[in-house]
């Protein structure tokens, strides 16, 4: 085994053992609760298949210029957020020498169905065409779609109004 790849897997089992174990500290004082069927240990080592070809601007791993407290630091926060770059719910990205979880579109999906009374999460796109009208509520601040008639030839990725 070379240099390189002893590193490398003494850094992973560093930054995983860090992880695992104020995870590990929280469950024990029933500080933290994961999703149901949430795999902390599966979506720390899909993490780390990801982690290994995330490359900042200039095309240097992130593995080997941020530091090592901003990996833990993102590590952590996926778990927090029951999230797995496996199912694409998030996403690394290197920004100078830190590290940055990112919650994809899909992310944000599952975190909201998780919420209380929160059945499903649907998005719909509005072309030229379309007709759509909407209110805004001024005692919720909210805007209220009142009025969604999609049309089939309609759809055209080139004349998207909104969503």
């Amino acid at each position: 085994m070379s240099n390189e790849n002893t590193a490398l897997t003494l850094a992973k089992e560093e930054a995983l053992n860090q992880v695992t174990s104020k995870i590990n500290e929280l469950r024990k004082n029933n500080d933290i609760a994961f999703p149901k069927n949430y795999s902390v240990a599966n979506a720390l080592n899909s993490a780390w298949l990801h982690l290994q070809e995330v490359k900042d601007r200039s095309g240097k791993l992130a593995l080997d210029v941020c530091t090592k407290n901003s990996i833990i630091g993102s590590l952590y926060d996926m778990c927090l957020q029951g999230l797995s770059p496996a199912k694409k719910q998030c996403y690394f990205v290197a920004y100078g020498n830190q590290l940055q979880l990112m919650r994809s579109y899909m992310g944000t999906v599952a975190v909201t169905k998780r919420l209380k009374g929160v059945k499903d999460v649907k998005a719909y796109c509005i072309y030229e065409g379309d007709e759509f009208e909407q209110t805004y509520d001024l005692n919720t601040a909210t805007l209220k779609i009142s009025k969604f008639n999609p049309k089939f030839e309609n759809i055209d990725i080139t004349k998207i109004k909104g969503a």
